[in-house]
């Protein structure tokens, strides 16, 4: 089933907490967090950090702090090797889960030996869209010409037109709101995140930016207590009538992640145990106008490229950037909802962007330990209209 001349995987992965915007890791510069993961994994597992050979990360807002290839100056500023190579690429949300496919192929390839996948991004601190912002004078991102090929719409817009195709309504949307709180709740009060997070000693810093003191992170911050009622009575985000508000969208969100894997050989070689092989990946192409419909064709691919059914997969993490994509995808690929962010996803935990792929390959891997499944899909949609996808086996 693999697809790769050598068998890639993964030996352990590790997230911050979460934070909500101007939350508790908003005081800490991206570089550093995104070096606490890098440098905590190896930590972990006890590996010599000069046997990683290149370091994939994934950032969307690539400017400000998060410029100059984030990945790199992180490792660096952690004190890791400089011998150890580094790249920043950008797949808007699905960069972390995008480079986790990039750093798999270079292992399967036999480019590298060993690798590591990230992602960061502090949304606190650097903005969604600032990278394409009109007064840095710099001109947009956009083409002319793209408008002649293709209608420009939001994401907003996009997820309200995937609802109107796939039949999504404000009751499900909400619906579906509360399942993903009342879901991580629940996974926090039966501790179900244990073993997976490092937490961060983050600044305090009064209003005129001086340090104060201390603050330990050590959980998501993003979880709210809520109820259908309560959702039902929030102003509609994108179209004055649509069906996505703020309960049932994702948040704005600091965070980082990251994702250890080497051939299976050299995990044998080193004595390390492989918690799970990664056996497919993909990135997918999707309508740019609708944007946000690529999980449905990567789920259909990994499945069609590996002779898998639907109902071959015991857990899937689908990004939860708005209720009607992870609706219309279950509609239309004839998933279980149950077993769909089974912990809660992106509308509770937040979403910060560039770390969410690796963040969601770490909930897929621990909830089949968890409860003793086999295979698992993670997929995202991504500005633009992209898909990314990953198949992993537990070991």
């Amino acid at each position: 089933m693999a697809r790769t001349q050598n068998s890639v995987v993964i030996i352990d992965t590790l997230r911050t907490p979460i934070g909500k915007r101007n939350g508790g890791l908003s005081t800490l510069h991206p570089g550093e967090l995104l070096g606490i993961v890098q440098k905590g994994i190896l930590d972990r597992t006890g590996i010599d950090p000069a046997l990683v050979e290149q370091v994939v990360g994934g950032c969307v807002s690539q400017v400000g702090e998060q410029a100059f290839n984030i990945t790199r100056t992180a490792w660096l500023a952690a004190g890791l090797p400089l011998t150890t190579a580094a790249t920043t690429i950008d797949t808007q949300c699905g960069s972390s889960q995008q480079a986790t496919g990039l750093a798999s192929s270079l292992i399967g390839s036999g480019v590298v030996d060993i690798a590591i996948a990230c992602g960061v991004e502090v949304m606190s601190r650097v903005p969604i869209g600032a990278s394409g912002r009109k007064d840095f004078g710099l001109g947009i991102p956009i083409p002319k010409t793209y408008f002649e090929e293709y209608e420009m719409t939001s994401q907003f817009e996009g997820a309200e037109r995937i609802a109107d195709k796939w039949g999504v309504t404000r009751e499900d949307t909400d619906k579906w709101g509360l399942i993903s709180q009342q879901r991580a709740i629940r996974a926090w009060e039966e501790d179900r995140f244990s073993g997976q997070f490092i937490e961060v000693d983050a600044p305090e810093v009064n209003e005129a930016g001086e340090v104060t003191g201390t603050r330990r992170v050590s959980r998501d911050e993003g979880l709210r207590e809520t109820t259908l009622e309560k959702l039902s009575t929030l102003k509609p985000v994108g179209r004055p009538d649509g069906v996505h508000t703020a309960g049932n969208s994702s948040q704005i969100s600091d965070g980082a992640s990251a994702v250890l894997m080497m051939t299976e050989d050299k995990a044998n070689q080193l004595g390390l145990k492989a918690r799970a092989r990664i056996v497919d990946s993909c990135l997918v192409g999707v309508d740019p106008v609708l944007m946000l419909t690529g999980p449905i064709d990567a789920t259909q691919r990994l499945l069609q490229r590996n002779n898998l059914k639907i109902s071959d997969i015991d857990v899937f993490e689908i990004n939860e950037a708005f209720a009607s994509v992870v609706l219309a995808w279950a509609k239309e690929v004839g998933a279980d909802l149950e077993r769909t962010n089974p912990n809660g996803g992106a509308i509770a935990l937040g979403h910060p962007l560039g770390a969410t792929g690796a963040f969601l390959v770490t909930k897929a891997l621990n909830e089949l330990e968890r409860t003793g499944g086999r295979y698992a899909i993670v997929s995202m949609c991504c500005g633009g209209g992209l898909g990314t996808g990953t198949l992993i086996e537990r070991l």
